[in-house]
Formats: C-alpha cells, structure tokens, sequence
C-alpha cells in the first residue's frame, strides 16, 4: 500500500488511524513550507521520528541532558561523516557512550516533540511507502535518531501532542487574576492578605474550555473520538471507548491501559451487548452511569480485558447521535482508588460530541449520494 496526499486534504489524525489500525510497516515522509518530517512505523506502532523543523539532534539532546560528553559527540559526528548511514545515536551506541535504555528513553522524547511539531503544520505533500524501511538518502535531514525498541502508540502520540498545543496555547494569554497581581505590584502595593486566594478551577471545566474550540470543526469523526479520549485522560486514570451495534460492542480506543499491545487489544475487543442487562440499560437510558459495575458474564470479560482488576467505582458516558447511542466511554481510577471526581465539564463536551459525530455521518452521507450521482451521471 502506497499512501499519498496533501495533509491539506487529509488530517495526520486520520492518517495515524488508518496506519495504526491497519498496523503498516513502513515510512511517512512529509515535505512542507516549515521543512522535512519522517515517520517510521512497525505493526502500526511509531518506531522512529525526525524533523528539521526541530532545532539540533538527539544527540545535541543528549548532550544539553548531560548524559553524553560534547568531546565523544563530536567524535561521533566525525564518525558519521565517513558512516552516513548510521545516526549520531547509533554511533553513540557502538562506542558503548549511552545504553539503549537511556537512547530509548531520550528518543521517545524526541519523537514526541516531532509529533507536537507535525500537528502544528498547515500544509506539505506527504507519502507512505509499505515496507520500505530503508532511510538512507531519503530525507536530506542531518540525523535521524534512534529507533525504539519498543514503538509508541500512534494514538498516544496524537493526544499527547495535542495536549501539549493546549497547554501551550493557555499559557499564552495572561489571566485575570495574573493581571491584577502585575498591575497592583506597578502600583507599589500588592494582595492585601485579606483577600480570598482565587478558586482552583475543576479539571473537567477547564478541560472544557480548552477543547469545545477544536469540536466546532472537527477534520473527521476519528479526530473527534481523540478529542473525547484526550478530555477524559485528564480526569480520570483510564477509559475505553466502545463502538455500539445492534448486539455488540467492539473497542475502538484507550488511554491509561496498563497492559501488553493495550491499543491493539481494545480494537479486538468484541463484547455481547445481549449477555449483560446492565450494559443494555445504562445504553438503553442514554444518560451517563456513576457506580459500581454490576457483574455478567459481559463485563467480567471486560474485566479479564482491562487487566483482571474490578474496580469500585466506573463511569460510563453514552454517546448520542442521530437518537440512538453510537458509542459509550467507560472510565475508573481502580490504581489510585481516588473516587470519582465532578464530571459535568465531560458530560457536557460529550454532548458536543454527539452533534460533531451527527454532523460527520450527514456530511459522509451526502458526499456518498453526490459520488453515485456523478457515476450515474458519468454512466
């Protein structure tokens, strides 16, 4: 499968859905006003990442952390210059300067930054080519890292770097109340000691604010199921997103899953909606359950999935759409034991949520009724 494109016409959030879900092997290359990115995926996992969008090197990132000497990194830039095919990292490696342990932890770093940089970009010609893993003279770049041992989670990569847009994006306006510190410090004066320190505002609130913005006009009804699992992860400890059909539900996504392959067994997760009359009604109600986890034969199973551990608590978030619920989240703290925390912030953007979904449907709807009209047409 060769994959091309614009990412004017198809977001990386969809293309990360369609190579993970499909777990491709290969290399994403994408060409842009703001430079060179390129992405190495295994089994549908993020193996390896790059940009010259990004200042210096994983070896540069190395040095800044103090955890190889600039003398053996400048060696190992002059070794590269007679080796062009190996990285700096590789050389680092063979040199025995750094472990891979501590080359894996570093690059993942690196990888992440490089995502939160792709997100950012507006335009660039892009193409996946299956298989073929063979770098050399490909990009121009002046290193490419290190591969993982281990790949990443495209999904965690997505909401990750988003999250890290967000909260670069709130620190950028001056508040209220930062406001009124800066202007009574010009004035000579300063907070009376009287005066009430400022209420924290809740996480779901505040999560609320920084994503209703992004829902208004989603790229596609994948990106939208992000938005609902990168809310949720700031509230809870770990979710579930479920497809609903008529008799079964099937896994679409997860954060928080402390399991082997967790993004690969939530989407062959199938679970028989029939076998459990506790599922059938908190669907059936089409309003958000808090409490405890009545025990079927279904949400055992879920359970054993999950990691065997039965919670104390749970929430469950049906999704609305069209009138009838196309999807539910299922959310707990079981690691931490924390009770279940103000959800109204969630339950409101989930609302949202189902709107941006019906809206999705419609447009696919009549994009499919316009492309058997021009082949009817055409015919």
């Amino acid at each position: 499968m060769s994959l091309a494109g614009r990412l004017e016409d198809l977001a990386i959030s969809d293309i990360f859905q369609i190579l993970s879900v499909g777990r491709k092997t290969g290399t994403f290359i994408v060409n842009g006003s703001k430079g060179t990115a390129i992405i190495v995926f295994k089994n549908g996992m993020v193996v390896r990442a790059e940009t010259d969008d990004l200042e210096g090197t994983l070896g540069t990132n190395l040095m800044e952390a103090g955890l190889v000497k600039d003398t053996m990194l400048n060696m190992a830039v002059e070794v590269k210059k007679k080796l062009p095919s190996k990285s700096v990292a590789e050389i680092l490696f063979d040199f025995g300067a750094v472990s891979a342990e501590v080359l894996d932890k570093a690059a993942k770093k690196r990888i992440e930054r490089v995502i939160y940089r792709l997100l950012m970009w507006e335009d660039g010609d892009f193409q996946f080519e299956l298989d073929d893993l063979d770098l050399e003279g490909k990009t121009g770049m002046e290193d490419l890292g290190w591969e993982l041992s281990r790949g990443l989670s495209p999904e965690y990569l997505l909401m990750e770097g988003a999250r890290v847009q967000d909260e670069s994006t709130q620190a950028s306006f001056i508040s209220t109340e930062e406001l009124s510190s800066e202007e009574t410090e010009e004035g000579g004066g300063g907070w009376d000691d009287d005066w009430e320190t400022p209420a924290v505002e809740r996480k779901d609130i505040s999560a609320l604010k920084a994503l209703t913005q992004e829902l208004r006009f989603p790229n596609s009804a994948s990106e939208i199921t992000l938005l609902i699992l990168r809310f949720a992860s700031d509230i809870f400890h770990r979710g579930v997103l479920f497809m609903v059909g008529k008799t079964e539900v099937v896994g679409l996504g997860q954060f928080g899953l402390e399991i082997e392959r967790a993004d690969e067994k939530v989407r062959e997760t199938v679970l028989d909606m029939e076998q459990s009359p506790f599922l059938k009604r908190v669907v059936g109600e089409q309003r958000p359950y808090k409490g405890l986890l009545e025990k079927d034969e279904t949400t055992r199973r879920l359970m054993d999935e999950l990691g065997g551990v039965w919670p104390t608590e749970v929430t469950i978030f049906p999704i609305v759409a069209e009138g009838r619920v196309v999807a539910f989240l299922y959310c707990d703290n079981f690691s931490t034991g924390e009770a279940i925390p103000e959800t109204e912030g969630l339950e409101i953007f989930i609302s949202h949520a189902g709107l941006a979904l019906e809206k999705s449907l419609l447009q696919r709807r009549i994009q499919e009724m316009e492309t058997k009209k021009d082949g009817g047409e055409g015919g």
